[in-house]
């Protein structure tokens, strides 16, 4: 790691493979739209374990990391009306060009040069941050820091959940029980969904999902998630289901849970992108795939749900910024029982 004592804005990345260490980051005086943020904490997403083992299929190395952080405003741009130093806020890390058609209409979620705070050296894991005014919340008072750092992956399971339309009464299936898995697994029974189901690999994280709202839980080392979903359907499969994990055999899963005309939402990211599926069920079934990517227009809710919902158990461990190696060699160690780990900056 760098001297991190020496660096008056250590800000962490990945430099290759496996290995991070602190850059200077700037303290950055704040433009006329920009507020200053003091970081208060910041979790480790599931895509900085991907990037720190340099497979990410959309981020090359190094690169600063860090997306899901709130903080307390320190200075605000002379054009600043909504926020003030001292307020208590959470940050949208999305970057949009605001030119393109996509941004024209508003949909800056599928902004033609999309990008992300950490992919352009500004990541969370650090003591400041600064950024536009307009992606910019504020962040209740009975939301603690450390919960309020989630509203940006819940805001990801939140636009998953609207872009499959889940409704009153269907039946959900779920691969992987991971931070998203989880989420996504509340949001559909906050919705209604009669009958959430999720599968994974760790007891610990399935007995989370269930905790915050899935209604069965399939361990995929002693279970056939397949059958079980028939047996639960009476053989006509779930309505949604959701890809959280990446992986193709999960996937194929997912194709086979799905009823006819049944929707799979992909969430995950693919490590390994080129995957082999019976194309044929598309045909025969008429099933429908799709994508979910990030968010727009989701983060009130998010905001709304992380003041409905006890998410905050999802986090499982806590390290100093200095122990920044240790934080995401514990996330990504999977007999760990981590879920989300935060990073809290010393005061």
């Amino acid at each position: 790691m760098g001297e991190y004592a020496k660096i008056e804005n250590p800000i962490a990345r990945v430099y290759e493979a496996g290995k991070m260490d602190f850059a200077e980051g700037r303290i950055r005086e704040p433009g006329k739209n920009e507020v200053q943020i003091r970081i208060r904490a910041s979790l480790i997403c599931g895509s900085d374990l991907h990037i720190f083992k340099d497979r990410h299929p959309a981020v090359s190395l190094p690169v600063t990391i860090g997306h899901e952080f709130t903080g307390i405003v320190t200075k605000t741009g002379e054009a600043v009306t909504r926020f003030r130093k001292g307020d208590r806020v959470v940050v949208e890390p999305v970057l949009a060009c605001g030119e393109c058609d996509a941004c024209r209409r508003g949909e800056y979620g599928y902004c033609e040069n999309i990008s992300f705070t950490y992919r352009e050296g500004d990541g969370a894991l650090a003591k400041y941050f600064t950024g536009k005014e307009e992606r910019v919340y504020h962040l209740p008072e009975n939301i603690s820091f450390e919960k309020g750092a989630l509203a940006e992956p819940l805001a990801v399971a939140v636009h998953a959940v609207k872009r499959a339309g889940v409704r009153l009464g269907e039946c959900v299936v779920i691969a992987g029980a991971g931070a998203i898995g989880i989420m996504i697994a509340a949001v559909c029974k906050k919705l209604g969904a009669k009958t959430v189901v999720i599968s994974d690999y760790s007891v610990p994280r399935l007995r989370m999902a269930q905790e915050l709202g899935a209604d069965i839980i399939v361990n995929a080392a002693s279970e056939d998630l397949i059958e079980r979903v028939m047996e639960l359907t009476n053989g006509r499969g779930a309505e949604k289901a959701f890809e959280c994990v990446g992986k193709e055999s999960t996937f194929s899963q997912l194709l086979s849970c799905a009823k006819m005309n049944g929707l799979i939402t992909d969430v995950g990211i693919f490590e390994r992108p080129q995957i082999n599926i019976d194309a044929s069920s598309l045909v025969k079934r008429e099933l429908r795939i799709q994508g979910a990517q990030g968010y727009c227009w989701d983060f009130d809710n998010s905001i709304q749900l992380l003041e409905e919902l006890p998410l905050e158990k999802l986090i499982t461990h806590r390290f100093p910024l200095e122990q920044v190696q240790k934080a995401i060699v514990t996330a990504s160690d999977p007999e760990s029982g981590a879920i989300k780990v935060c990073v809290i900056p010393e005061e």
